[in-house]
């Protein structure tokens, strides 16, 4: 009984972190909340300066627990700039993981205030953070023939005007590779055998409208494209087949030993602007993710697997960069959790600052 409670214990371990994230995010909107009212009558570009700052140390918390507590080491490989820039960040899609991926490449460009998502219009719902990911100027995108071409191109012009730093993340697969679902990725073969366009194996077929989009209306604002091919180490079963990456909670959990990132930098210039043939161009480099992570997963040679080819470095991230924004947080939260006063504006929050978020995302793209 004792083993089988400290099994269970051990396999409680995302417990603290997920407890920490969701129980300051109450905190974290109303911090943000004030500045908004207080910012009101300000330009636009001094609202997002703070609402940046606060961001990074809300994800600079969240990083904590991915890499300093997980543990967990980041390989990185290809070119990463040191300095930041204005950026639209292109990933093959697996986990909910992914997100944070793309914040562990900023923050080692001091860029981690400058991300924003291109989401699927369902997590506009989530409590407090789907209307605040609006509001930091994610844009929220529907499938297919409800694509709103003129409201996400609305969107990223007003994040121009206001002069906002982009570090605009996009998935451009629509939906996550999952192993374990293969009809998905079946048809996602089938539709580019149909279109006469090269059958993927450890990718899903691209979809260019959303990134057609970003890059046409912000190509003079930004300085490249961040091609970005992401494998978890771990991910495969004692047959040699792929299994399904890490959940949040199996990475919090310390499922996960290792995570490699490929990055590839492209000039603007090098991507056509016609739909038609980005389109091409996307599932080319589409195509290239397909062969690192066949080379990552398949390699003949076993000594090649669970690698990409190329210099590598085993990029360590300082707990100066994460541990004060977990004491700031972490402390403003306790401190309004001992008052009765606190608790019962705490609670508000999350109830008040739920519905309000659901009504606003519900008006407002």
């Amino acid at each position: 009984m004792l083993l089988s409670l400290v099994l269970h214990t051990y396999s409680m371990r995302y417990v603290l972190p997920a407890a920490v994230m969701m129980g300051t995010a109450p905190t974290y909107v109303l911090a943000w909340g004030a500045w908004r009212l207080l910012s009101a009558v300000l330009p636009a570009r001094f609202y997002r300066e703070v609402d940046d700052r606060l961001y990074t140390i809300y994800q600079s918390m969240v990083l904590f627990f991915f890499e300093n507590y997980t543990g967990v080491q980041v390989i990185i490989y290809g070119d990463l700039p040191k300095n930041k820039e204005n950026v639209i960040y292109l990933s093959n899609h697996q986990c909910t993981v992914d997100w944070i991926i793309a914040d562990m490449l900023a923050i080692r460009q001091n860029a981690l205030g400058h991300v924003r998502y291109v989401l699927k219009d369902g997590l506009k719902w989530l409590p407090l953070y789907g209307w605040y990911f609006s509001q930091h100027g994610g844009v929220y995108v529907k499938r297919s023939a409800k694509f709103n071409e003129k409201e996400m191109r609305e969107k990223l012009r007003a994040q121009m005007k206001a002069e906002t730093p982009m570090y605009l993340v996009i998935f451009p697969e629509g939906t996550r590779y999952n192993p374990e679902i293969p009809k998905v990725i079946a048809d996602s073969q089938s539709f580019a055998e149909k279109e006469g366009l090269a059958i993927l194996k450890h990718v899903l077929t691209p979809r260019v409208k959303a990134t057609h989009v970003a890059v046409d209306t912000m190509k003079d604002y930004l300085d490249a494209v961040y091609d970005v091919t992401v494998a978890y180490e771990g991910t495969v079963d004692h047959k040699g087949q792929r299994k399904l990456a890490p959940s949040m909670t199996e990475f919090l959990s310390k499922e996960c030993p290792r995570v490699h990132i490929f990055i590839d930098r492209i000039e603007l210039k090098d991507i056509p602007e016609e739909q038609m043939y980005m389109r091409r161009w996307l599932h080319e480099r589409f195509e290239i993710k397909d062969k690192l992570l066949i080379e990552f997963y398949d390699a003949k040679d076993s000594k090649r697997r669970n690698k990409f080819p190329g210099k590598s470095v085993h990029s360590k991230l300082s707990l100066k960069k994460t541990l004060p924004s977990l004491l700031f947080l972490g402390g403003l939260t306790a401190s309004m959790l001992l008052t009765e006063s606190g608790r019962k504006l705490y609670v508000k929050t999350w109830i008040y600052g739920t519905l309000i978020g659901c009504l606003w995302v519900s008006i407002k793209p």
